[in-house]
């Protein structure tokens, strides 16, 4: 495979034939037909789950795809494993770094590197790394332990790690998304310098100021397909979104409800700001309400505080400004169990970590929220066969399909994974549901089944706060909507007043 680097110098660097991928109930990857020019900074736009990175982790030997081909400098190539992919000259930087925090910077360099024989010259390796830091503009700290350092500076080693690997395409997969704006700048700069030494870029990403600003061609692709290809200069902002969000969708049949402004207001937040997990400010002056049986949409990109946002609401993050008022009563203690307390229930977007306890069974799971309540809990004893009959009926009202209702709800399937959890939250006292994501990755049979059961929720007088980066599903859903981006949220509309081209604009920020 080595042998591909040193072919003739080709105008495509890369090709993709005919590539499909699927997961169960999804087709990641539709018949993608690509060719990626030598030495150009390409980028592949589009909204989450339109297969960009699903085609690079095939690209580096993460996934094997379905069928198709990949041709490097018009010639045939087999990657089965990321050896393969670094063997051809291909490296990626993913967006969560595969860097082990207590080795030093060069150690994280070195590691898996083919130039390492039996025994190691740290002087000969230092002064590569510094070579390559100088000359791509990457300031980095050879000696420093990687824990130590900011995200910045771990996406710069990542960087060189591939280029001290020789790679001739370098894979970036939404570099940006915890970056700083000198941080982002810094990189676009080197990004040109790489370029100019002859390297090609393939830059994933959903912004589209970065991509008009650092890309020479960009591919959009929509679920799975690849809608166009085209140099930034034939194009703009506007025509890109279009591409990007226009969708082919039944009419909604769904009827805002009449009374929605007579209805009593079950939450109020006013003024929130809460800071992300880099310290970043992610909530910036966030203020708005839900009433009794509405269902209010937030659309958005990921990474523009949605996932902070539902954080606050639940307790899971701590807020630094701002009330949260819940049918009347503001809320003093930021804990989980206070927002349970008062009627709040929470679908995750992370339905193992955040959503479930993996290794406990299905029963244990689905009466996390009741167990300390009677008829399950009597006095200070747990009346495990009361609790096994609840769990029980709950997993079959809900249709959770599963061998045995002890096994580990690791094991269960997405959709038998979220309508456990729907199963749980829903059988709660509860006025308020944030679902976040509730649909992502799930079939047409899960996804039907779970808005029914959001639809039967909402006639019971429920509000729901619906976060969704899926523009159908707000749409069909919601009765107003709103746009987060760059942690604010734009005002409410009704949702017979929005568009999939207006919704998709704000998501952008243009």
């Amino acid at each position: 495979m080595k042998g591909v680097r040193f072919l003739r110098k080709t105008k495509y660097i890369l090709e993709f034939k005919n590539i499909v991928k699927t997961f169960p109930g999804i087709v990641a990857n539709d018949h993608i037909n690509l060719k990626i020019k030598r030495g150009d900074i390409h980028a592949l736009l589009g909204e989450n789950g339109a297969g960009k990175t699903t085609l690079m982790n095939i690209l580096t030997g993460l996934y094997a795809p379905n069928s198709g081909e990949i041709y490097i400098n018009d010639k045939k190539v087999k990657i089965n494993s990321p050896k393969d992919s670094i063997n051809l000259g291909i490296g990626m930087v993913h967006q969560h770094y595969k860097l082990v925090d207590t080795l030093k910077v060069s150690e994280n360099i070195i590691i898996g590197s083919h130039k390492q024989k039996w025994m190691i010259n740290n002087r000969v390796i230092f002064d590569e790394i510094i070579s390559l830091s100088e000359k791509y503009g990457l300031a980095i700290r050879p000696n420093e332990l990687v824990g130590n350092l900011s995200v910045g500076e771990k996406q710069r080693v990542e960087i060189i790690k591939m280029l001290y690997r020789n790679v001739e395409i370098l894979v970036l997969d939404e570099p940006t998304s915890v970056l700083t704006l000198q941080e982002c700048q810094n990189l676009f700069k080197t990004l040109r310098e790489m370029k100019r030494q002859g390297k090609t870029i393939i830059f994933i990403s959903h912004k589209l100021n970065e991509v008009m600003d650092v890309a020479d061609t960009i591919t959009v692709l929509r679920q799975g397909k690849i809608v166009n290809t085209l140099a930034k200069v034939d194009t703009n902002p506007i025509e890109l979104t279009r591409m990007m969000f226009e969708r082919e969708t039944e009419t909604i049949t769904k009827n805002t409800l009449k009374d929605l402004q007579k209805a009593e207001t079950v939450l109020v937040v006013e003024g929130l700001k809460a800071l992300g997990d880099e310290g970043e400010i992610s909530l910036n002056d966030v203020s708005f309400s839900i009433k009794k049986g509405e269902i209010l949409g937030v659309a958005g990109v990921s990474g523009n505080g949605q996932k902070e946002l539902a954080e606050v609401l639940t307790g899971l993050r701590p807020l630094v400004k701002g009330k949260i008022i819940i049918q009347g009563k503001e809320i003093r203690e930021y804990k989980p169990i206070e927002f349970i307390n008062n009627g709040i229930s929470h679908i995750p977007a992370d339905r193992i970590g955040v959503g479930t306890i993996p290794d406990f069974n299905c029963i244990e799971n689905v009466i996390l929220k009741t167990y300390r309540k009677q008829p399950i809990k009597k006095g200070l004893i747990l009346d495990f066969k009361e609790a096994n009959k609840i769990g029980e009926q709950l997993l079959n009202k809900y249709d959770v399909r599963i061998s045995s209702y002890y096994i580990p709800v690791r094991l269960l399937s997405g959709g038998n994974l979220q309508k456990l959890i729907l199963a749980r939250e829903i059988s709660c006292n509860h006025q308020l549901i944030i679902a976040v994501h509730p649909t992502y990755g799930l079939d047409v049979s899960a996804v039907n089944m779970i808005h029914k059961f959001f639809l039967e929720e909402q006639k019971k007088g429920v509000a729901i706060l619906l976060i969704s980066e899926d523009l159908d599903e707000i749409l069909a859903l919601s009765d107003e909507i709103t746009v987060m981006y760059k942690g604010k949220l734009t005002p409410k509309q009704l949702r017979q007043k929005c568009s999939i081209e207006n919704i998709g604009r704000a998501m952008m920020g243009i």
